[in-house]
């Protein structure tokens, strides 16, 4: 059975574009997978707690070694890892915010992004873990920012840096310009969806 992983970080949570963008994939998705899983994470409604310094020494304790609130943050972490593991398919529903992605985001990846477990460092730099899975990105801005913007280099980045390198990227930008562009724009990401499944 085929798991798709849905995780949303818009403040609006499922009234968000990109959330709305990710769950029109994920549900087409499963009509097409009649016998597969979805599994949802909305980071707005669950946030991930921000890295912090003795968050940050739970992971790097031996678990040996680990007392009883380390052991709490990394069982958590172990958690969110366990999903990307357990997924075949990922899809992300993110959106712009200060030319950047949603800080509850990066607190995600800050939890999944552990040494030894998601990524290892080798004699070639560093290779990510979670291989042969495929990712779909939804992201969604107010002005035109192009598919070269940082923050979608971050997003390939970091999911290349766990070993999720076969990512689409699905733009729907210039949604605060007008109503016109706005409507265009996401008819534009919804027939990419179509031709995404249909392939």
């Amino acid at each position: 059975m085929s798991t798709l992983l849905k995780i949303q970080s818009s403040l609006f949570n499922s009234h968000g574009q990109s959330s709305t963008l990710a769950t029109r994939f994920a549900e087409q998705w499963l009509a097409q997978n009649p016998e597969g899983h979805i599994v949802s994470r909305d980071l707005a409604e669950e946030p991930v707690p921000h890295l912090s310094l003795d968050r940050f020494q739970a992971f790097t304790t031996a678990p040996d070694e680990r007392n009883e609130a380390q052991q709490q943050v990394a069982d958590y972490s172990d958690a969110l890892i366990e999903e990307v593991k357990n997924a075949d398919v990922i899809v992300l529903g993110v959106p712009m915010y200060n030319f950047n992605v949603p800080t509850m985001l990066q607190a995600y990846f800050d939890h999944i992004a552990r040494a030894g477990i998601t990524f290892r460092y080798t004699e070639n730099g560093p290779e990510g873990l979670l291989k042969g899975k495929k990712a779909y990105v939804f992201i969604s801005r107010g002005g035109v920012y192009g598919e070269d913007h940082s923050q979608t280099s971050y997003l390939r980045q970091i999911l290349g840096f766990i070993g999720i390198t076969d990512v689409e990227f699905i733009h729907a930008e210039g949604l605060a310009l007008n109503d016109s562009h706005k409507a265009e724009s996401l008819a534009a990401a919804g027939d990419r969806i179509d031709q995404l499944l249909s392939a």
